[in-house]
């Protein structure tokens, strides 16, 4: 029974086997000869087809989840005009640029590692890898103006509002696709196919002189990982800082508030109000007044700073953890691509001999990883983006019949009159 078994699993593999290679190696084309040796693994040792399925399936899982992410994104963000703030501006070409990503690299890069050779001609290499940088590129100075921004809200909000503006965050996104444009042409010019046996053709990048290839992986590294790396995590530090100050405060006014609670607190002094806020004394009578009305609403008040201050503290916490998430899948997704990029610029029969087969593949596939982590960290745990998502798709839904609004002739009372006067401000004020 066990016997047969193993037999019925081994049959898939050899049936794909002579059709695609015949009955010998002679007898396998060039296209799928990579595949053929993977197929050929003797019975004793490690089943070679392991490593081959469960990169197709990683590769497939992270295409689906960046495509399909991004897209709702992208989908969200167009259709939600409350959405159209500075941050979602540049959340905007984020997603466009991860689409990008995932539409031109992962396709051109898992289907030649699994044949063996590139297939589309020279014209698709030089555009392929041209876009494939630029995607990059605008991805990291995507988050890297996202930091800043962030940055001068949370920490300068007073000068902060005067240049933040969703006509500057245009043209600054403009200018981020722009500089992808120009500094990764050299891709576009020294990109071709080139033949590597009989057969087997495969897309590099033929740069004029080894001196030029190593300037140019060196300038990349400060580009696009180190120097954007050390502006997130400076970025982010500071506004962290500026959190756990805020956590601090509204933990000693949540102390400060408990202690009046429970009537722990001193005599308030002549002309002090518990608020902190000094009164002028003129009249006895009427300073006399205003402190016991302030002493009679000091439950009320102290019951909703206490409420508020505990959802402030929740709301800071998780601000701070998704910043640490952030800097730490940033270096986790791009460090292993742009060491092994600077490892072959400066010692490639190394690299090679190292990171050729699965391992390349495998940290190709982990930069490809930002693509989907992205909509996670900056999109999806943030709760305005999901109340926004869900209803974005419930129009899709058949709407059901709306009930017959109340009658207006009840009397006007203190909330009403405050909804009309607010919507009247409301209405008055600039757009």
């Amino acid at each position: 029974m066990g016997a047969a078994g193993a037999l019925d699993s081994r049959r898939p593999n050899e049936t794909l086997q002579r059709l695609l290679c015949g009955g010998g190696p002679g007898n396998a084309s060039g296209w799928n000869r990579s595949l053929c040796d993977q197929l050929r693994s003797p019975p004793g040792a490690p089943p070679a087809d392991l490593e081959f399925t469960v990169r197709v399936l990683l590769y497939a899982l992270i295409f689906l989840l960046s495509v399909f992410g991004n897209s709702l994104i992208i989908v969200v963000l167009l259709l939600n005009r409350r959405l159209r703030t500075v941050t979602n501006s540049f959340l905007l070409s984020l997603a466009l640029s991860d689409l990008l990503l995932a539409l031109c690299c992962m396709p051109f890069t898992l289907v030649p590692n699994l044949m063996g050779t590139f297939v589309f001609g020279p014209a698709v290499c030089k555009l392929v890898a041209y876009l494939m940088s630029i995607s990059v590129s605008v991805s990291t100075f995507s988050l890297v103006a996202i930091a800043i921004e962030r940055y001068s809200a949370i920490c300068n909000p007073l000068q902060s509002r005067v240049w933040q503006t969703r006509s500057h965050a245009s043209r600054v996104i403009a200018s981020t696709w722009l500089l992808s444009l120009l500094l990764m042409l050299p891709y576009a010019i020294y990109s071709t196919t080139v033949p590597a046996q009989p057969g087997l053709v495969h897309c590099q990048h033929r740069w004029p002189s080894q001196p030029f290839t190593q300037a140019w992986y060196i300038l990349l590294l400060l580009i696009l990982f180190f120097i954007p790396g050390m502006v997130m995590a400076v970025a982010y530090g500071l506004i962290s800082r500026e959190l756990y100050r805020g956590i601090r405060f509204e933990m000693d006014v949540k102390r400060e508030a408990t202690g009046l609670q429970h009537g722990g607190t001193e005599p308030l002094a002549p002309g002090v109000e518990d608020d902190g806020c000094y009164v002028q004394v003129t009249r006895p009578g009427g300073a006399l007044e205003l402190s016991l009305l302030g002493r009679a609403g000091a439950g009320q008040q102290d019951r909703a700073r206490v409420n508020s201050s505990q959802a402030m503290l929740l709301a800071k916490k998780r601000v701070i953890r998704m910043l640490v998430v952030i800097v730490v899948m940033f270096f986790l997704c791009w460090l292993p691509i742009f060491s092994a990029n600077t490892w072959r610029a400066f010692a490639p029969a190394a690299a090679h001999r190292v990171l050729s087969g699965a391992p390349i593949s495998f940290i190709h596939l982990l930069s490809y990883t930002s693509a989907c982590a992205n909509p996670l960290i900056y999109c999806f745990m943030n709760r305005r983006f999901r109340t926004a998502f869900a209803s974005t798709f419930a129009r899709c839904r058949p709407r059901r019949p709306r009930r017959p609004p109340p009658d207006d002739d009840l009397p006007a009372t203190g909330a009403s009159l405050s909804k009309i006067s607010y919507s009247t401000v409301s209405s008055l004020a600039p757009p």
